[in-house]
């Protein structure tokens, strides 16, 4: 039987507004109370999960940025993998961001989002957990203690990175997307399917008995880990291309994850079709 609950947030377990419902939460809750462990795996910073964490009401492990940053229930950090300094002044530089200024660039600290401009639009996002970010000059940031840089653009732009970063680092980086307009880098030592396999170790529980939710490109490994992953139907198509397999469940901005636990687990009378 099922033992341990990973989830993507964003187009998974969040609803259209990127907010937790009553639904969700009622659901989610409800799993724990009957001795279900639950993983949260996201690109997001832990300071704004943590947040998610506590409207959700529930202790479940943190996977943030993607894997380089793991937490405990009780907040403990239990993993951390940065990206060498020397990396991080040139993830910022012009010659990989490009010189026209249409693509924002953040840095993910320990405790800090750092932005190059001031994006208000970006603050709906993070309604629930209300985390914030501060605009900082990129460029004079020394490199350490940097989890994650994210790059949000038109997609096209995002591509010129992607391949700039290809060009000039190689397997070295570790680099995804959470959106079609968010392209996210990190060590190539992390990803949000080795960290999971680090809590299931850490909680004794085989692959075999671990359900995972996702529906975006950096979901992929997550997904392949777990004995048995969902994808969302709202999924980004290359996902779907990629994962061909994988079951396709409803749409996050109906509570498909919701949904979708009550049917697995029986609970209200739902039962799985």
């Amino acid at each position: 039987m099922y033992k341990v609950i990973a989830t993507d947030l964003d187009g998974t377990l969040l609803n259209g507004d990127h907010q937790v419902d009553p639904f969700t939460v009622a659901t989610v809750r409800q799993l724990e109370a009957q001795g279900l462990h639950f993983i949260i795996a996201t690109g997001r910073h832990y300071r704004d999960v943590a947040g998610i964490r506590d409207l959700l009401g529930i202790r479940p492990y943190l996977i943030t940025s993607n894997g380089a940053r793991i937490h405990a229930p009780g907040d403990a950090m239990i993993f951390a993998d940065n990206l060498p300094p020397a990396a991080v002044h040139r993830l910022v530089h012009p010659e990989i961001i490009g010189t026209h200024g249409r693509v924002i660039v953040n840095l993910f600290a320990d405790q800090q989002w750092l932005i190059d401009r001031d994006a208000p639009e970006l603050l709906r996002l993070h309604q629930d957990s209300g985390f914030t970010y501060e605009v900082t000059d990129l460029k004079q940031h020394d490199g350490n203690g940097i989890a994650k840089t994210l790059y949000i653009g038109e997609p096209a732009d995002l591509a010129e990175i992607a391949a700039n970063l290809q060009r000039e680092f190689g397997d070295a980086l570790y680099v995804t997307y959470s959106l079609p307009d968010c392209l996210e880098v990190m060590t190539s030592n992390v990803s949000k399917g080795r960290a999971l396999k680090q809590v299931l170790e850490r909680l004794g529980v085989d692959a075999s008995r671990c359900v995972a939710f996702g529906d975006n490109m950096n979901d992929i490994d997550l997904l392949e880990t777990a004995g048995h992953p969902f994808m969302m139907n709202n999924a980004n198509p290359d996902l779907v291309a990629r994962l061909p397999g994988v079951t396709r469940i409803g749409n996050n901005f109906e509570a498909g994850v919701a949904h979708h636990l009550r049917k697995l687990f029986a609970l209200d009378g739902e039962l799985a079709s």
